[in-house]
């Protein structure tokens, strides 16, 4: 599903190459494997309670709101930079544990479909919630892999004006996603009280 983590392996794929969507899930693959972990040990009633999903809601408009606008930051100046290793930034991996947690889909997928799944893969034990995970990540590295490198390779065909417009586009997406996640928790908000 399109959302902040599909937006910025795109925009990061283009400045830091195809290693970028693979660093960006891993994050998102840890704190996953931390939330099946915290499942299987009780958490679920948590994930379901409206505050939660509120509180996730505003907190993660606040985080994407802050990350587009350090994406606009400097945009006049962007260039790619082709040389290897010459790429800095912030940290993909902390990016990707921050895209998902600031994400209330994430949270509402995992406290709806996940906890299906979850619930089916318990019954046969460790294994099965086992199975579970690596199964569901490996997809997402597979997928986010695949998006990195056709974005990360085709990079050189990408002018530092057209650069400039894809993370522009990509911060306006990032705004919107704001918009809609505090959107979600105001009307959760509003139906609570």
């Amino acid at each position: 599903m399109p959302g902040p983590i599909f937006t910025t392996t795109i925009s990061e794929s283009i400045r830091r190459g195809p290693s970028a969507g693979p660093r960006i899930i891993s994050g998102h693959a840890i704190l996953e494997g931390v939330l099946v972990v915290a499942l299987v040990l009780g958490l679920a009633p948590l994930l379901q309670r409206d505050i939660f999903f509120i509180g996730i809601s505003f907190a993660g408009s606040a985080i994407l709101v802050w990350m587009g606008l350090g994406m606009l930051r400097g945009i006049d100046g962007l260039k790619i930079d082709w040389e290897p290793g010459t790429q800095k930034g912030g940290n993909l991996m902390a990016a990707g544990v921050l895209l998902s947690i600031g994400n209330p889909y994430w949270v509402l997928w995992w406290a709806t479909i996940g906890l299906g799944f979850m619930a089916h893969a318990q019954e046969a034990g460790l294994l099965g919630v086992l199975a579970f995970y690596l199964g569901h990540e490996t997809a997402d590295i597979v997928w986010f892999s695949l998006v990195s490198a056709a974005v990360g390779k085709g990079r050189h065909f990408i002018s530092d004006r057209a650069y400039r417009i894809i993370i522009a586009v990509s911060a306006l997406v990032l705004f919107g996603f704001a918009v809609f996640f505090a959107v979600s928790g105001i009307k959760r908000l509003t139906g609570i009280l």
